[in-house]
């Protein structure tokens, strides 16, 4: 944790000399520290009510870094500094979506291997986050090489959700808030898409975030069925301090993406409603996909995430059979295979380890329509209540052994595929 984010209490503000001597104080340890991720709870952010309550503090406010909480800036200072912090970034176009026991770290550097630039960590629970040192080292992991990064929390209470942002802010470049979830679960918890029936609690989550963290608050969020509604909606996000915002183009009903196509126009005008950052989500499946969206909506970036999941290397200009084989141009054997995929993976798994469950599901994911072929070697995994990474090896072989190749395809042209996953 940063000691200069460690709040003052009340009593202090009516001495300001001895405040600004503490705070200069805590300013100079702060730079020697290294950061790791805190195992006690945070300190209590809600003492430093007044910092800002003087002109001259605010002064002092406006001139410290640039990752001061935005309780000392207006409206347009917020802007500017999201945009700066955007590219800042790279302004990373390509970015992998959350996806809960889908997005995590191995996934993620799989992902940038190919042609990502930015990745949300899974959704997770910032009450149990807060809570459970466990549910923190098994859910949560990062690298240096994990940049930029947005790490998503769900949350119902401002404080909660607080604790558990505090805890990962030095790891990270956005702290996420979902507003998107629309599964069952989420109805139950009382989060995600379901806090769109309770604007003044999502708007105090953002607040909360905004005034008492040192990493910028974005936001994901789902489409109202009435456009106006969606407009409001994030406008009144981005006055409470929202400095990115993400908008998948379906509804909180519109759960199957095969059944309902995303809304691009909707998130088109909601990137000419609001003045920050806004990434599209929603029928990514391909790199003509990418071009097309960016330049029908004008968003500055799009996320992908089931489309990932069968391909990681969507973004490198990759395409499944599916799309490939139905597309108008010529395509070809890209030289690579969900197969190639895999073994990546779980060697990245075996570098970071992560919950079997995950594994296990990406297994399935990326070999699916192997699996179809040989259904006999799926049943085999299935059959395994205790996965090594032995075993995986092992069937991917038995794959080839059996014949089983379904390639990857890329377009057949010079120019087809590009170092960063954009097409020329």
């Amino acid at each position: 944790m940063k000691l200069n984010s460690w709040p003052f209490s009340p009593l202090f503000t009516s001495l300001k000399h001895l405040s600004r001597s503490i705070y200069t104080m805590a300013s100079s340890i702060s730079e020697t520290l290294t950061l790791t991720l805190p195992a006690g709870s945070p300190q209590d952010s809600n003492l430093d009510d007044h910092i800002c309550s003087e002109q001259q503090e605010h002064q002092e406010c406006q001139s410290s870094s640039a990752d001061w909480p935005s309780r000392c800036l207006t409206g347009e200072s917020r802007i500017e500094r999201a945009w700066a912090h955007w590219k800042k970034l790279g302004q990373p176009k390509l970015i992998v979506a959350p996806m809960v026991d889908n997005s995590e770290l191995p996934f993620r550097m799989l992902c940038r291997k190919y042609g990502a630039q930015a990745a949300y960590t899974p959704m997770l629970h910032s009450r149990i986050f807060s809570e459970n040192e466990k549910y923190r080292s098994q859910e949560f992991t990062t690298c240096k090489e994990d940049r930029p990064l947005f790490v998503q929390f769900c949350a119902n209470d401002p404080d909660t959700l607080l604790e558990a942002a505090q805890r990962v802010e030095p790891y990270c470049d956005y702290v996420d808030i979902n507003l998107g979830c629309p599964q069952r679960i989420a109805r139950r918890g009382n989060y995600g898409a379901f806090l769109m029936d309770n604007l003044p609690l999502v708007k105090s989550l953002v607040e909360k975030l905004a005034l008492n963290l040192h990493v910028p608050v974005s936001c994901k969020i789902r489409v109202f069925p009435n456009l106006q509604d969606t407009i409001n909606y994030a406008r009144m996000l981005e006055d409470a301090g929202c400095s990115l915002l993400a908008v998948h183009g379906r509804t909180r009903d519109e759960k199957d993406g095969k059944k309902f196509r995303a809304d691009w126009n909707a998130i088109k005008a909601v990137k000419n409603a609001v003045s920050i950052p806004v990434l599209a989500n929603g029928d990514i499946r391909h790199m003509d996909d990418v071009q097309r969206c960016l330049e029908e909506t004008g968003a500055d970036g799009v996320l992908s995430a089931e489309s990932l999941l069968e391909n990681p290397a969507l973004f490198a200009g990759f395409q499944t059979a599916e799309w490939a084989l139905g597309g108008e141009e010529g395509n070809k054997d890209g030289e690579l295979d969900q197969a190639n995929l895999l073994v990546e993976y779980l060697k990245l798994c075996e570098k970071y380890p992560v919950p079997w469950r995950m594994i296990r599901s990406h297994v399935h994911k990326l070999l699916g329509e192997w699996f179809r072929i040989q259904p006999q070697v799926r049943d085999d995994l299935n059959s395994q209540s205790k996965l090594t990474f032995e075993f995986l090896y092992n069937m991917v072989d038995q794959l080839r052994e059996l014949g089983v190749r379904i390639p990857l395809y890329t377009k057949d042209t010079p120019a087809g595929r590009t170092s960063n996953g954009i097409a020329t």
